[in-house]
């Protein structure tokens, strides 16, 4: 069984990460919103603009019920920054594609998010890299 660690530092580090989860969240809405998305619609179309998938498995990606994703796609598609495609090895599933409209909006979207990227900056590579490989960890993924 895992133990529930209450020290000090413990409870700092919860409480650090949770104020970089708000303030990256805080972020991607403002941005979003510059662009005239709500933020789940940023972030269906950031997923999309890395590869076409599956409704189903934008749904679980994103942890929410799939009718959900299937009215965020529809305001996407009415935007021309989506498109659905029948999946070639399976007729019967909807495979939702970014647009090139819709790619370039992602990029530029990815581009505007600065809250993590500017403090990143001024840490060295190797810090970066053992950053990214204790979050990995926490993850339960391994580092590369």
């Amino acid at each position: 069984m895992a133990t529930t660690r209450t020290d000090p530092l413990t409870l700092e580090v919860v409480d650090l990460i949770g104020t970089v989860v708000a303030r990256y969240h805080d972020e991607y809405e403002e941005v979003a919103a510059r662009y005239g998305l709500t933020g789940a619609q940023a972030r269906v179309l950031g997923l999309l603009s890395l590869e076409p998938t599956a409704m189903r498995r934008i749904a679980q990606k994103l942890k929410c019920e799939p009718s959900n994703v299937t009215g965020i796609i529809d305001r996407l598609e009415a935007r021309g920054l989506v498109e659905r495609r029948p999946d070639p090895d399976d007729r019967r599933v909807k495979i939702a594609a970014a647009t090139e409209k819709g790619r370039d909006t992602a990029r530029q979207l990815r581009d505007s998010l600065r809250f993590a990227r500017e403090p990143l900056a001024e840490l060295s590579a190797q810090e970066r890299g053992v950053l990214r490989d204790l979050l990995k960890r926490m993850l339960g993924e391994s580092p590369d």
